[in-house]
C-alpha cells in the first residue's frame, strides 16, 4: 500500500510543475545590445509566456533605488514585451519588472544593466 501511495505522490507532483503559470524573461536585447549613452533606446523582452501589460508594471531603477515608470508595449512574437527607455547618462541601472502571465499570476524580475561611455 505504501508503494502505491509514493506512486501516486510522485506523479501528482511531477503533474503539478506544469501547473505553475509564472511569465519567465527568456531573453532581454540588453546582453546583444547595449544601451547606448544619452539617447534614448528600446529594451526587448521575450517571456515564456503570454503578459498583460494592462496589469503589469514596469520600472526603470536608477542610483539612489529611484524608480520610474517607463512604458512597456506588445512585440510582434507572443510574449514579447518592448520597454522604452529615456536617454541615460553612464551608469548602473535595473529594470525592475512586475508582470502578469496571460493566467493571472504575478511575476517580479529585476534585469540590472550598465551604460557605457563607448571606447
Amino acid at each position: 500500500m505504501r508503494f502505491v501511495i509514493r506512486i501516486l505522490l510522485a506523479l501528482t507532483l511531477a503533474a503539478s510543475q506544469g501547473a505553475f503559470g509564472h511569465a519567465v524573461v527568456t531573453h532581454n536585447s540588453l546582453k546583444l545590445k547595449p544601451v547606448p549613452v544619452n539617447q534614448a533606446s528600446q529594451v526587448e523582452l521575450s517571456f515564456n509566456s503570454k503578459v498583460e501589460l494592462d496589469l503589469s508594471e514596469v520600472f526603470l531603477v536608477s542610483a539612489g533605488d529611484v524608480m520610474t515608470s517607463i512604458s512597456a508595449s506588445p512585440g510582434a512574437k507572443p510574449g514579447q514585451v518592448l520597454l522604452d527607455l529615456p536617454a541615460l547618462a553612464p551608469g548602473e541601472y535595473a529594470i525592475k519588472l512586475k508582470i502578469f502571465a496571460a493566467d493571472g499570476h504575478l511575476s517580479e524580475d529585476l534585469l540590472r544593466f550598465f551604460v557605457k561611455e563607448p571606447k
